[in-house]
């Protein structure tokens, strides 16, 4: 085997075991499928040439792949839940899809945003109609689940952040109890206030 042709082999199998990493990498290479014969078609080219070829490829493969890196999504959180009702968000009633339970506050947004109340972090809820945690250090013991969200951003969000959209959000309050799990506690027209309002304009210093 020539070294032309060695560098061929190894840029291709250097493909295969890229596609492996991330499922949003291994989808986009599944849409793209492989020919051998393709890649070793580099060992026609000239030696000087078919390592320019094999560093522009690389340097493709590393940018592609450090995007697909990027879109790995965070995976919903799970909580225990000490209230347990016959229906719950996300479940169905002849055929019906459940938005709300009970212990949830529903409002008509009318087109307002939905905002972050503190700095903090969001996450999506393994279960309920599109459902979203939001998390802060600033009220540790607290967990605010809003569902009904369209559009939400994920991840960490600064006081006032847009966290979602949507017609018609339902709002609960859980806090953290000793054993680790979460129980449903009275809202705060506060925190309510808070997560509708644009937070106001800091003054210049």
């Amino acid at each position: 085997m020539t070294s032309t042709r060695a560098t061929a082999f190894g840029f291709n199998s250097a493909l295969l075991l890229m596609s492996q990493f991330g499922w949003g990498c291994s989808s986009l290479w599944a849409r793209r499928p492989l020919s051998q014969p393709k890649f070793l078609r580099l060992a026609t080219l000239p030696h000087s040439l078919g390592r320019l070829a094999l560093g522009l490829g690389l340097g493709l493969l590393m940018v592609t792949l450090s995007g697909c890196g990027r879109l790995t999504p965070m995976a919903p959180r799970q909580i225990v839940l000490k209230q347990a009702w016959e229906i719950e968000s996300g479940d169905r009633v002849a055929g019906q899809l459940v938005t709300g339970s009970l212990g949830d506050i529903s409002l008509r947004l009318q087109g307002a945003r939905l905002r972050a109340p503190f700095t903090g972090q969001v996450e999506l809820a393994a279960k309920g109609f599109n459902c979203i945690y939001f998390s802060s250090p600033e009220v540790p013991a607290y967990l605010f689940r809003y569902c009904g969200v369209s559009q939400p951003r994920v991840g960490s969000v600064e006081a006032g952040t847009v966290m979602g959209r949507g017609r018609y959000i339902h709002f609960a309050t859980l806090r953290r109890q000793p054993d680790g799990s979460w129980a449903m506690v009275e809202p705060s027209d506060r925190v309510l206030e808070r997560s509708l309002n644009r937070p106001p304009p800091r003054l210049p210093f």
